[in-house]
């Protein structure tokens, strides 16, 4: 299992290749698609499915064990170890979604983006983790990637981002790291089916999560999971809401050390 933090750390992004089995990948596939039943509703029922065609957001509050699953076998991996070196610490799941790259019907990941708000240079603040749930090709949208950008704090001009940068081509099961800094978008899908990904991002602990993934999941749920588990979804970095569970000794408080 090889991945290359230089390459990270350098160029802003690295795959490492074939981590999920297609047996996983699959199972991943059907909910998924599932999963975007689901928020398709949502979006039109509150008129927002202009912007949103093809993208589920939140997949661990779906209540489908296989997102978990995903999470499980990361922990278990070097991979849990690489982003603890990434980020010289903890590090907890701030987003955890999907992307259904429609054919010529792209949301709005298609826009030229960075997902991070802010430009954090050297911090480790945030990175992002892209699975591959079928190959990626230049024809079905392959994401592009602008090396040597999450340097640089301004955006670069639509004419310059793709005239220099890179597509992430790659199989299924593969999986795509990059430094949130890094400017990038989704590419247009010009084949007749569907591409699917898993998008995820890890953040500092102390950064407020995008969805209350604890809670979504139960927190008597959260307990019987690894400690890693418990770690990436966020349970030991809850926000107390009354003084009962605000006075706990440190083992059983909702933000517990180690967490900065």
């Amino acid at each position: 299992m090889n991945i290359n933090f230089i390459d990270l750390k350098e160029n802003g992004y690295t795959i490492m290749p074939s981590f999920f089995d297609e047996n996983c990948m699959n199972a991943v596939s059907d909910s998924i698609d599932e999963s975007y039943e689901l928020c398709r509703k949502i979006q039109i029922k509150n008129g927002i499915d202009a912007v949103t065609n093809g993208t589920v957001h939140h997949l661990l509050g779906t209540k489908e064990d296989v997102y978990l699953e995903i999470l499980k076998k990361i922990s278990l991996s070097p991979v849990y170890e690489f982003m603890q070196k990434y980020f010289n610490g903890n590090c907890i799941v701030n987003s955890y979604g999907g992307v259904i790259n429609i054919t010529s019907k792209p949301s709005y990941v298609a826009n030229v983006h960075r997902d991070i708000r802010f430009f954090s240079g050297d911090f480790p603040l945030m990175l992002n983790m892209l699975i591959m749930l079928d190959d990626f090709t230049l024809e079905n949208g392959a994401t592009y990637l602008l090396a040597k950008s999450h340097l640089k704090e301004n955006k670069p001009t639509d004419e310059e981002f793709y005239e220099k940068s890179d597509r992430a081509v790659g199989k299924k099961g593969d999986i795509l790291f990059f430094n949130s800094n890094l400017w990038h978008a989704a590419g247009i899908n010009t084949t007749d089916q569907v591409r699917r990904a898993i998008t995820i991002t890890f953040t500092k602990p102390f950064m407020k999560q995008q969805l209350d993934y604890s809670r979504a999941i139960g927190y008597e749920n959260v307990e019987k999971l690894s400690i890693e588990l418990q770690q990436l979804i966020g349970f030991y970095s809850r926000i107390p809401s009354n003084l009962e569970e605000w006075y706990q000794k440190p083992e059983q408080r909702f933000y517990r050390p180690g967490q900065d």
